[in-house]
């Protein structure tokens, strides 16, 4: 009898203990996957809904008077359009700057009254992020409106507003926000820049911090330092509450998955362990046969460490079909942002392939050990 035809006729024999073993690691690694794949839909979630939240870092003329800054809400000092380039073109910076969007700001007549113009140009984001840059994305020759604006000057999506010397169409009317931004008027950079008489210069740029520190870690000394290398004519200005909300959610959401997947793998080694024991428990007699028939201890090993293989791979296969399931079925009402970018990952299907029969293998190697190091004579004379 080969040994493939031996640990098959095992595996049949003890069916009760292959169906246990089978199920403990199919359930591991359904969860596993599961939790992968909801773990990475949960990041994706908290990166789409941290950046809804805005930018959190503001990057302004080391010149600027921060009392006209803070009283009027923009600075009175420019720079080159071209230091968002400058800064997004050094080595690592989308590590703690990203979606870098040059802004130029100032106040402009519209009707009967001075209001916000904010001229935004094109974000510049990290690798991997084109598809999504943060900030409105306006054309030339339109512009959006706040709200109270709108009102007040009694115009609606496709009308027309004149500032200075031109008239521009309306895109849309944003919806009310309780900001200033109710009292604003956005236009392509180089339209404002153009209304404002400061081609080619702007005095702020709008970005996100990815070091995802709170506020005790002190991430805004670690800005400015790196601003301090890269851009020196800058100075880096961070929107404290909204920055630590966003980490504490990324941090949050990354503690999860540190938690989750060592509980999974501890349980599952300790289910297919305790199985395997049982299993060389109940057949001390048989063992103690095959011992004094002349079997040696590496072909028994190697029938209990095949059967683990066997359910490895047995339970790589149906808990990653139940583990996506699960994950399709209540990803969708979980994350209902990035709810489409929920799909079947086959990578995780090779992993599970590759790790699951190695896990199930090694999680029985103490109790193999003890099958093997039994003496036959003592096992028949206490039997």
């Amino acid at each position: 009898m080969t040994w493939i035809q031996l640990l098959l006729r095992e595996a049949c024999h003890h069916w009760v203990n292959t169906l246990l073993g089978g199920f403990g690691l199919a359930i591991a690694v359904a969860l596993l996957v599961a939790v992968q794949m909801t773990t990475e839909a949960a990041e994706r979630e908290t990166r789409r809904v941290m950046r809804d939240l805005g930018f959190n870092l503001r990057i302004i003329p080391r010149e600027t008077d921060m009392d006209h800054f803070w009283d009027h809400g923009f600075s009175d000092q420019t720079m080159s359009e071209d230091t968002t380039r400058k800064l997004a073109a050094q080595h690592g910076s989308f590590l703690s700057f990203n979606h870098l969007t040059p802004t130029l700001e100032g106040r402009i007549q519209a009707g009967d009254r001075p209001v916000l113009l904010t001229g935004v140009g094109e974000t510049l984001v990290g690798p991997g992020e084109a598809k999504q840059p943060m900030g409105l994305r306006i054309k030339p020759g339109q512009v959006i409106l706040g709200s109270g604006v709108a009102a007040r000057l009694k115009v609606k999506r496709g009308g027309l507003i004149r500032l200075g010397q031109r008239d521009f169409t309306v895109d849309r009317v944003l919806a009310e926000s309780g900001t200033d931004d109710e009292v604003r008027i956005y236009g392509a950079l180089a339209d404002v820049q153009s209304l404002l008489g400061t081609p080619g210069r702007i005095n702020e740029i709008k970005a996100v911090d990815c070091l995802c520190l709170t506020a005790d870690q002190d991430p805004l000394g670690k800005l400015r330092e790196i601003l301090e290398k890269t851009l020196p004519e800058a100075r880096v200005l961070q929107l404290r509450t909204m920055a630590d909300a966003r980490a504490k959610q990324r941090q949050s959401a990354e503690r999860y998955s540190e938690f989750a997947v060592p509980l999974v793998l501890l349980v599952g080694a300790g289910w297919l362990a305790l199985l395997t024991w049982l299993n060389v428990r109940e057949r001390r007699v048989e063992i103690g046969l095959w011992r004094a028939l002349g079997h040696s201890s590496s072909r028994i090993a190697a029938l209990f460490l095949g059967k683990a293989v066997l359910l490895g791979l047995a339970g790589a296969a149906a808990g990653f079909a139940l583990g996506t399931w699960i994950a399709l079925e209540a990803g969708p009402g979980i994350f209902q942002v990035t709810a489409k970018s929920l799909s079947m990952d086959p990578t995780l299907l090779l992993w599970s392939m590759l790790l699951a029969p190695a896990f199930a293998a090694l999680s029985t190697v103490l109790p193999t050990l003890g099958a093997v190091s039994q003496e036959p004579a003592d096992t028949l004379r206490a039997d």
